[in-house]
Formats: structure tokens, sequence, C-alpha cells
């Protein structure tokens, strides 16, 4: 199949370009604060709109400082040591989901002690609104012919730009589709019973250790580092721990509930 080559760029005012990558940030917040609104109002929780708002912006700073960071550490620490000015050209790209989590928990754990809030019944409050960000942000991914997969001879395999003649899984769809929709809906489902605080965050963690650990099969490893393990890949090395330990967490936390 013929890579779509959509333009990355959506609009263009004089020197300024609004990418769709962008945009895809900007969605996944506004649809963030609509959801945890709603929720908030459903659930009966001590959060007005104006705390909805200073905890969206608080976990936005978190995302993106984290996603960054996260990605200077785990994937290209050597080359921001030599370029340290590089690290504030996000324009360049260079953002890590791990990285973003460990920001986005940081960012929660301050705002729930600034409002004296039981952190997972926040967390498990605000979780099922993160896959949407992340199908967001897989569909820039793919509109900026990035993170493309491996060589293959499926029949949708694509042609992207940068990655050679071969087509090539359209891995950033795979991961769109699991980490967006079925993560949702799963989440979703898991929400609709009355469950322990804690465990809908860990289930979480799990389910999107698990999905990332496998979607990586198909995806080409970053070419400055390929397998960092055997045949593993730096997003699975992160991606296994992340997704035992959410499953130890959901037990643990089931257990415990049970034994009161």
């Amino acid at each position: 199949m013929k890579f779509p080559d959509i333009d990355p760029v959506f609009l263009r005012i004089g020197p300024l370009e609004f990418r769709w990558y962008g945009l895809m940030y900007i969605l996944a917040f506004i649809s963030a604060y609509l959801l945890i609104s709603r929720r908030v109002r459903q659930k009966g929780f001590p959060l007005s709109k104006d705390d909805v708002a200073d905890l969206i912006f608080a976990l936005a700073v978190g995302v993106v400082l984290g996603g960054r960071l996260g990605y200077v550490l785990f994937y290209n620490l050597s080359y921001y040591i030599a370029n340290p000015l590089h690290l504030f050209f996000v324009w360049e790209g260079g953002m890590s989901f791990h990285g973003g989590l460990l920001g986005v928990v940081l960012a929660a754990l301050y705002f729930t002690r600034e409002k004296k809030l039981r952190f997972f019944a926040l967390a498990d409050l605000s979780i099922i609104t993160v896959p949407i960000g992340l199908g967001l942000g897989r569909l820039g991914n793919f509109i900026n012919g990035e993170l493309y997969g491996r060589v293959t001879d499926v029949p949708w395999g694509m042609v992207f730009p940068g990655g050679g003649d071969l087509p090539r899984h359209p891995s950033q769809l795979y991961e769109a589709v699991l980490e967006g929709p079925v993560l949702f809906f799963l989440l979703w489902l898991c929400d609709r019973r009355k469950l322990p605080d804690g465990v809908l965050f860990w289930l979480f963690i799990t389910l999107y250790g698990l999905f990332r650990f496998l979607v990586e099969f198909f995806r080409e490893p970053d070419l400055h580092l390929g397998f960092v393990a055997g045949s593993f890949s730096m997003g699975q090395v992160l991606s296994l721990p992340m997704a035992v330990a959410g499953g130890v967490m959901v037990w643990l936390t089931l257990k415990r509930a049970a034994g009161r």
C-alpha cells in the first residue's frame, strides 16, 4: 500500500506552522478535561471546574516535561550530553511514553497533596482518559511517517518516507487501535464495576505494558539503539516490567480489599 503522505503541517500563517502532532496533544487535553469533568459530576468527586482545569494543566506539564526527559534518558542520552541545547528543541521530536507517565504520576501526587485527595481515587477517575491521548498521539506519529514498523510482506504493508523502498508494518496504527479504543473500552468495562481504589490505575499499567510489548515485535527499533537486550527493543525492556508490576499490584489491591 502507498503511504498517504499527509502534510504534517495542517495550517500555515506566515512564518507560523501548526502541525497535526501538536493538534493531537491539544485534542487529548481537551478530551481529558471534558471527560474528567463528566466523571466528577457522575461520581460526586470533590473537584470544582477550576480544580479540574488545574489538574489538566498539572498533568499537561507532567506529560510534556516527563516525556521529553524520559526520551533523553532512555533513548538518546549521549546525543543530548553532546548537544545540551537540543533538549529544548522539541520541534525535532523525541517524547517517551514511559517518561511521560512518570511525569503525570508526579504531577498527580503533587495535585492530590495540595487538594488533600486520595491519589488512587483521583488516578482511577482520570486514567480512563489516557487512551484517548495515546490513540491520537499514535495517529500523529503515522501522519509524520515516524516510528514505522519492520519490513513485511503483508498486503497492508506500507512504504514509509525515510523507511527505504520495502513495505513495512504500519505499527503506529496497530498501537493507535490497541492503546486507544481497545484499551479505553476495557477500562470502561471494568469501571462499570465497583472496584477498590487503585485497581483501574494498575489495570491500565498492566494492559498498556502488555500491548506495547506485543506491538514492539512489529515496530522497527530506534535506529541509533537497535535491540538493547537480545531481540528486545528499548520499548519492550521498559514495558514488560511495567505489565508484570501492574498485574501484581492489581492482584494485591484486590486481595487487600477482599481481606477487609
